[in-house]
């Protein structure tokens, strides 16, 4: 049961990863072409593949915490560019699925 479930973490990190170099490519190479910092925002990215679920996230956080928490938390989170959320996401997801090490007690 373990081995399936750090599979799926070690699935689900290694998509992130993937993500997040392919963003990382594509900001850096309008940053070349703009010849200055460009990145694109994690909620212009989400908001292009799903407003819906955007907005839905934002109402629930909304009626369920309080309009701070998505206006300081999560809004500081999604002006941060792809790359920087998901790189780190991924590290966590792969370093909760790597396989356990045994040790061996004298």
């Amino acid at each position: 049961m373990f081995a399936l479930l750090r599979l799926v973490l070690r699935l689900a990190g290694f998509f992130l990863l993937g993500v997040a170099v392919v963003a990382a490519v594509v900001d850096g190479s309008r940053s070349v072409a703009a010849s200055g910092f460009s990145f694109t925002p994690l909620a212009e990215v989400w908001a292009e593949f799903s407003a819906e679920s955007l907005a839905l996230a934002g109402k629930a956080v909304v009626t369920h915490v309080g309009s701070w928490a998505w206006d300081w938390v999560i809004g500081a989170v999604l002006s941060l560019p792809v790359w920087a959320v998901a790189m780190p996401a991924a590290f966590l997801l792969l370093a909760a699925g790597s396989a356990r090490t045994r040790r061996e007690i004298i």
